[in-house]
């Protein structure tokens, strides 16, 4: 993801508290039809975002929130809509991923992690959230898409 793109924010998340807090600032974003495309590497924490962003839509802080690797897809009812929280990892790109019930999901709210297993399939107009970690234990954030919404997040909460 190139930083420089107008349409791009990148960020320095010190401690996994502040890649949770950033989930809890994209949540109140969200609406129907968007879909979220986190990726990184194991251990960037995709699944700590996800976590934090459904807890924060359902408005339940501790609402059990486990990784769909096996199970693919979770859904949860929140206060926004639904949201279909798929994680790709073990899928292969192809059409494996209509039996997926993607069509239907893009129509409520999507969170998808590993998303590079989309190929052709990747909605347009989809906010992606790039997590790197770093050496020294924190992690960089680059997002990009929705320039509009993107601002909000930058004003103070």
């Amino acid at each position: 993801m190139d930083a420089s793109s107008s349409d791009a924010l990148e960020l320095t998340l010190p401690t996994l508290d502040a890649t949770e807090a950033l989930a809890r600032r994209v949540a109140p974003l969200l609406r129907a039809g968007d879909t979220v495309l986190l990726s990184g590497p194991l251990g960037a924490g995709k699944s700590a975002f996800a976590r934090a962003l459904l807890r924060d839509m359902a408005g339940d802080p501790v609402l059990d929130v486990p990784s769909p690797s096996f199970t693919l897809v979770q859904s949860y009812e929140t206060r926004r809509g639904i949201v279909h929280h798929y994680d790709l990892w073990r899928i292969e790109p192809g059409p494996d991923l209509r039996e997926l019930g993607l069509d239907e999901a893009f129509t409520d709210i999507t969170l998808i992690e590993w998303p590079d297993r989309l190929g052709a399939d990747t909605p347009p107009g989809a906010l992606r959230i790039a997590l790197v970690p770093l050496a020294d234990g924190q992690r960089r954030a680059c997002l990009a898409g929705w320039p509009d919404r993107l601002r909000n997040l930058m004003e103070p909460s």
